[in-house]
């Protein structure tokens, strides 16, 4: 597989991965709205406030959830990842001495092809390292040199 196709491929995956995430979370909601209307058939008094509000609780920390993944299915509809830079970008997949990173969204190790690559946002801290450099250039990390040996 070349890089390019490589690159798409990982894309794909992390949008499969995000959009899984938001239809688990809808799901949640649905459940825990259907509960909150279920309390308030059977109970009455202080017991179905507290089961009530527990409900909402759960809601809000879904809703909250939801808000994230939206926001990382945002993150990764703003990549193009056909586009190819000379410099690591966001959307940019990253070989080095160490490894090879898709800097897009915080995902970790994804393993395709029996190969692992290791997705990273961009505003991580090794990203932040490898931000705006080039094949060949170097950088430290956690006390290691590390060196650019491809960009796509």
């Amino acid at each position: 597989m070349n890089p390019g196709e490589l690159k798409m491929e990982l894309h794909e995956m992390c949008l499969a991965h995000v959009e899984e995430r938001m239809k688990n979370i809808h799901e949640a909601i649905k459940l825990a709205s259907e509960a909150a209307r279920e309390e308030t058939k059977s109970s009455a008094g202080d017991k179905y406030e507290t089961g009530r509000a527990m409900m909402q609780i759960e809601i809000d920390q879904q809703m909250q959830q939801l808000a994230e993944a939206e926001k990382l299915k945002k993150a990764l509809n703003m990549i193009n990842p056909r586009e190819r830079r000379d410099k690591a970008v966001a959307g940019s997949l990253v070989i080095t001495s160490t490894g090879t990173f898709y800097l897009s969204i915080s995902l970790g190790r994804l393993t395709l092809q029996s190969s692992e690559y290791i997705v990273i946002s961009p505003l991580s801290p090794i990203a932040q390292q490898m931000l705006n450099k080039a094949k060949g250039d170097t950088f430290g990390f956690q006390g290691k040199t590390l060196e650019i040996t491809g960009i796509y």
